[in-house]
């Protein structure tokens, strides 16, 4: 547990030591300050969906998720691979496993900061608009937790195509076009209609816009924690066997 500590703090500190890590933030920051502009321009008029909603059907969510998860993850490994400082890493006693699960708890950590100010403007909001139910705690932390999921599911694909490259541009362009393609994925399971069909009913599984639509309401669907869940562990299994796949050469 102390190596594993010791590596997070490590991956941390690229983060948070370089400007890059406050570029993200900051322009993470700048998108959600937009977007609830615009939510404050929405709320003239009386609406009875509640703020995470409103954040949720702007396009500013998934411009964040999408842009920021390949910037965070592409120097996980490309960056150590290309200036030779993986293998002297892998070198000291550490496992494969607590390599991968570090940076991935670095990434998934550093994410989690980037999205703290979204809990700022939601009070701002609930101030400006004088309603205490205007922002329900339950619907706050459900909204959080889609965003903890979806998050861990891009970041664990972003970490193995940082494992699977020594460019930095190269590992971001993977997960940027991983990312795209689940979106456009969900925009087409979403514009299905509903038959019975198994091919329909497996695609409709994957409608991530609705199951991130019901973390905003406050909704929490296991089917989607479980399938978000298993996604994240499945790209981390492969990760891990990308980092192993060294001994075999």
């Amino acid at each position: 547990m102390l190596v594993f500590r010791t590596l997070v703090r490590r991956e941390l500190a690229g983060f948070f030591l370089s400007l890059g890590g406050y570029i993200i933030i900051a322009a993470a920051l700048f998108l959600m300050g937009y977007s609830f502009i615009v939510i404050l321009a929405k709320l003239q008029k009386p609406t009875p969906m509640p703020i995470t909603e409103l954040f949720y059907i702007t396009p500013f969510f998934w411009l964040i998720l999408l842009l920021t998860t390949p910037v965070i993850t592409m120097r996980l490994f490309a960056q150590e691979k290309f200036t030779g400082t993986f293998e002297t890493l892998m070198t000291t006693p550490v496992s494969d496993g607590q390599v991968v699960a570090a940076k991935f708890t670095a990434a998934l950590l550093f994410y989690l900061v980037m999205w703290l100010p979204l809990l700022g403007c939601l009070l701002v909001v609930r101030h400006q608009t004088n309603d205490p139910s205007a922002l329900d705690a339950g619907v706050a932390a459900s909204t959080f937790l889609g965003i903890l999921l979806y998050g861990g599911m891009f970041l664990s694909w972003g970490c193995c195509a940082s494992a699977l490259t020594r460019s930095q541009a190269v590992a971001a362009m993977i997960s940027l076009g991983f990312g795209a393609s689940v979106f456009l994925l969900g925009y087409l399971a979403s514009q299905l209609p509903a038959q019975e069909d198994w091919q329909t009913q497996v695609l409709g599984s994957l409608a991530l816009f609705e199951q991130m639509h019901d973390f905003a309401r406050g909704i929490v669907d296991t089917r989607a924690v479980v399938l978000l869940a298993s996604a994240t562990f499945l790209f981390l299994f492969l990760t891990l066997r990308v980092v192993e796949s060294r001994r075999w050469k």
